[in-house]
């Protein structure tokens, strides 16, 4: 079967940082930081360890019918943020579309957290009767794809990915499969978490995963620095729009980028830590590379995974080595959780728009709060908007989740 040429036509999301994809892009570039402290007063009764995330919530005002807000999950309602400007920003006309050309690729680490936990206390405190007849459709965790699916009319699949934070990427690469071989024109793939409630954040405390940083809330990502202590909890979404270069074309889209490739593994080493090793890490590299015909020396940027966890980060270093070698001292890293905090299974997903953005505009975003680089992380990486070379460039785009799964999407300019 003849391999078709993937492209990306559209972007959207809504992160930490701003409401919107290019907005988001924006402040990446200007350094900011979105993480800040939580002000709902049910976080300060319990008392919790850590008191900060990023919140990309509060830019949910009127982009909502009421309906929307009251029969979605927030995993839902961030995710229909998001493909509708990627949609939009696609141009697409809805006209001309087959659905059942159309695929929803689509990801979350959690789902419907936030349902489930408030039902709970209903149930507890009102009884059964009070206790909403949504809340099934609203928890599940394919509720996102399925709200994507019903707004376009996708009849071709919606399918969902869970493999904790690889969740995203896992999509973007198997919606880049449907479009290369045939499956669909098009594919509205990317992610999104809304897991920022008092047992999720406790948890993950209590795993001693989260960064501690309560006075000084955003420097507290802090990927490769010397002092990180731990990632950011934070909530968002983000979608790209796939098709054949083809379709793009014949239609006169803007073409951001080309997917090139993508590779998934497994460790099979650890439920939560990753292999220090990093031997499937790298293999997954490698196998995005292999897709793409490309070979090392032809990565110009890294969007690294860089949680700002001490183990992780030093684990995708060696990965990162392994493939690399010495041409590693040549591609520029950024980390870029430093200023959105972790989006768990749409935290792929923000990071593919960036690499795109990247390719793009020639420029690799910064990775703030980065003042002590950490000697056995030998690595560069830009702390302040580096210029990209001019030509043809290809960037990777890697994560690496929970269960020690790993998904990587390679890019290539246009």
């Amino acid at each position: 079967m003849t391999k078709r040429t993937v492209v990306v036509t559209g972007i959207g999301a809504i992160s930490p940082l701003a409401a919107t994809a290019k907005e988001s892009w924006a402040a990446l570039l200007a350094g900011e930081s979105g993480i800040s402290r939580i002000e709902d007063p049910r976080y300060a009764e319990l008392e919790l360890p850590v008191e900060f995330a990023g919140q990309a919530r509060r830019f949910v005002t009127d982009q909502l019918t009421r309906p929307e807000s009251k029969r979605l999950d927030p995993s839902s309602q961030l995710s229909l943020i998001a493909a509708r400007e990627a949609w939009a920003d696609a141009g697409i006309d809805a006209e001309s579309v087959v659905p059942e050309r159309l695929i929803v690729d689509w990801a979350t680490g959690i789902g419907g957290v936030n349902t489930l936990l408030d039902a709970w206390d209903t149930l507890r405190e009102k009884g059964p009767r009070r206790v909403m007849p949504m809340t099934v459709p609203m928890l599940m965790a394919n509720g996102p794809a399925a709200a994507i699916e019903m707004e376009f009319g996708a009849r071709g699949g919606a399918r969902t990915y869970l493999s904790a934070c690889a969740s995203s990427t896992e999509s973007l690469a198997e919606a880049y499969r449907h479009v290369a071989f045939g499956d669909a024109d098009i594919v509205i793939a990317g992610g999104a978490e809304a897991a920022l409630h008092p047992l999720p954040l406790a948890s993950f405390a209590a795993m001693q995963a989260l960064s501690r940083r309560n006075d000084s809330p955003e420097t507290a990502s802090r990927p490769y620095d010397v002092t990180r202590d731990g990632f950011v909890l934070a909530d968002g979404a983000a979608a790209l729009i796939l098709e054949t270069k083809e379709h793009a074309e014949a239609r006169g889209a803007h073409i951001y980028a080309e997917v090139a490739g993508s590779g998934i593994t497994s460790d099979a080493f650890h439920i939560t830590a990753p292999d220090p090793e990093g031997s499937a890490a790298a293999r997954a590299v490698l196998m995005a590379l292999e897709h793409a015909d490309a070979s090392r020396e032809d990565v110009a940027h890294v969007n690294a995974h860089a949680t700002s966890t001490p183990v992780g980060d030093v684990a995708e270093y060696h990965a990162m080595r392994r493939v690399f070698g010495d041409h590693l001292d040549s591609v520029v890293v950024s980390a870029t959780k430093a200023s959105t905090g972790h989006l768990l299974g749409g935290a792929g997903a923000i990071e593919a728009v960036f690499t795109v953005l990247a390719l793009e505009n020639r420029v690799a975003p910064p990775t703030i709060n980065l003042t002590e680089q950490d000697p056995e992380i030998v690595m560069d990486v830009a702390t302040a908007p580096r210029d990209l070379p001019q030509g043809d460039l290809l960037a990777v785009s890697n994560s690496f989740g929970f269960g020690g799964h790993n998904a990587v999407v390679a890019f290539r300019s246009v």
